[in-house]
């Protein structure tokens, strides 16, 4: 491998998901099965070893060292120290990411700046939803939600504010809708309810919600639509979704925006009640009763 070819390789964890994600399509069978596997669980990635990673990948120590040489590292070896690297970063806590963002912004206007990096990151999102977002697929979603008896909503943790948006939005709209959380522990019950004749919309994105990704699961098995919103294509709920939306956050200092997606689902809440509404506008009117 030439010192060019190294070079292209990816310096961070972000920079190869990206790359993954660009040529996921032209990737052979079993080096995209490899590609799957490593961006669902990046920590056995960070610490295996490679014959326990082919092992639960399904696929040949030999397919690891073809995947990294693919994304143009000289081995394995190099591409899973961006995976420690990744884990180093993730394992830092909220006061480490702060203090180094501090330290990049300090002295006279830094919270101005720190202002200006999210304005910068949120219109990087919002640039990037825009000029990639399928038409058709909107409409298709939009149809799919509004034609709903019941929309039940799944997020969790940094998701959560998207699903409590669209569950105010909804309702305000007059779109029944049903939150899926219970202080009392009642979500399975929630979910019982859920028929083929409703649709969920589940919301989570890397590193993915076990709880949002599980009730997902049960939906579809029950035959219960699913249109979720989630970062990759590798994503563990794209597996049970009728529809997806890909959608790439921007971040600054190690803190990701919710800027695009929240346009999404605004966009989404919206065209349910306008379609909703077009349906009861559509409806005839029941004849009148002739006098006796």
């Amino acid at each position: 491998m030439t010192d060019e070819t190294a070079l292209s390789a990816p310096r961070d964890f972000d920079g190869l998901r990206s790359l993954i994600l660009a040529r996921r399509q032209s990737l052979p069978k079993r080096i995209a099965q490899v590609a799957a596997y490593a961006l669902d669980n990046p920590d056995e990635i960070a610490f295996g070893t490679a014959a326990s990673i082919a092992d639960a990948a399904s696929v040949q120590p030999s397919t690891l060292v073809r995947f990294a040489q693919h994304l143009g590292f000289d081995g394995f070896t190099s591409l899973q120290s961006v995976f420690r690297e990744r884990l180093r970063e993730r394992n830092s806590s909220y006061e480490e990411r702060l203090s180094a963002l501090r330290a990049n912004v300090g002295g006279n206007g830094a919270n101005h700046r720190i202002l200006e990096g999210f304005l910068s990151a949120s219109g990087t999102s919002l640039d990037v939803m825009a000029r990639s977002l399928d038409e058709a697929l909107l409409d298709r979603a939009i149809a799919t939600l509004a034609g709903a008896e019941t929309v039940f909503i799944l997020a969790r943790r940094r998701s959560y504010p998207v699903a409590s948006y669209m569950a105010y939005a909804l309702g305000k709209l007059g779109v029944r809708n049903q939150l899926v959380e219970s202080a009392a522990g009642l979500s399975p019950e929630i979910l019982s309810f859920a028929t083929p004749r409703d649709v969920a919309l589940a919301v989570s994105f890397s590193p993915y919600a076990a709880e949002t990704i599980d009730e997902a699961r049960q939906l579809s098995e029950r035959g219960v639509p699913v249109v979720a919103i989630t970062d990759s294509a590798f994503s563990p709920l794209v597996q049970f979704a009728t529809l997806w939306f890909e959608v790439a956050e921007a971040d600054f200092g190690g803190f990701r925006t919710l800027s695009a997606t929240m346009a999404l689902s605004m966009a989404l809440a919206v065209g349910i009640g306008d379609a909703r509404r077009d349906r009861k506008s559509a409806k005839p009117r029941g004849q009148a009763r002739s006098p006796s």
